[in-house]
């Protein structure tokens, strides 16, 4: 068993990466192999549209062919048995480097033909984790809940399967009022990362657990 980790955040040891940490130690506990990218470590770009993927009788076997940074990635998640990526939201969207790299990913696992798509040779898990400002009570007013939970299902219709995972209203600075940020109580950023954070630190392993297959 083998779990790949995407962390699409520019930030390390922060909220995201943490809970991709999470997330790798529960799918270890679980007996899997585990490997970490950061995506903001890697020279690429998003999709060129040279459609190597689509020509008849390439040689891409669903990976994409453009040889970059992500072209080794793309490979051992092609043999992995489970995928979570990790993203903040940027302007109502997951990071820009997060959205090439799940572009690329799953392009050349469809083709321009009736029967649609074409499943990888290895089914996997999928999951995505997603930290954001926005409070828990205000996910379906701003449309990210039908967003994300949109892109893990694509995860899961191109891969396998896939699923949520929400950590919402986090704490953004150490140091609130070094930062133009008024528009935040500190308190209650402190408080509900006392009281929350490490909730959502125990579901990220949770994750972990069922993407590696334990029930």
């Amino acid at each position: 068993m083998k779990v790949i980790l995407i962390n699409g955040s520019p930030r390390k040891n922060w909220n995201t990466h943490t809970l991709l940490m999470e997330a790798e130690n529960g799918a270890k506990a679980a007996g899997a192999e585990t490997e970490l990218f950061h995506l903001y470590d890697l020279d690429f770009k998003d999709c060129r549209s040279c459609f190597a993927c689509k020509l008849r009788g390439n040689k891409t076997e669903g990976v994409c062919a453009i040889n970059d940074g992500l072209r080794p990635v793309y490979e051992k998640i092609m043999d992995a048995d489970g995928l979570i990526i990790g993203s903040p939201v940027y302007y109502g969207n997951l990071t820009g480097e997060t959205i090439s790299f799940i572009n690329r990913l799953l392009f050349p696992t469809m083709h321009y033909e009736n029967d649609g798509i074409r499943l990888v040779k290895k089914p996997k898990r999928c999951g995505l984790i997603v930290t954001m400002n926005v409070r828990e009570d205000a996910l379906g007013q701003t449309g990210y809940r039908e967003r994300f939970d949109g892109v893990a299902g694509m995860l899961g219709n191109f891969l396998g399967s896939g699923e949520t995972l929400y950590s919402c209203d986090t704490y953004q600075f150490t140091d609130y009022g070094k930062y133009y940020a008024g528009m935040f109580d500190e308190r209650h950023k402190a408080e509900h990362r006392a009281s929350q954070f490490p909730i959502d630190r125990k579901n990220a392993f949770e994750l972990g657990r069922r993407i590696a297959g334990e029930k």
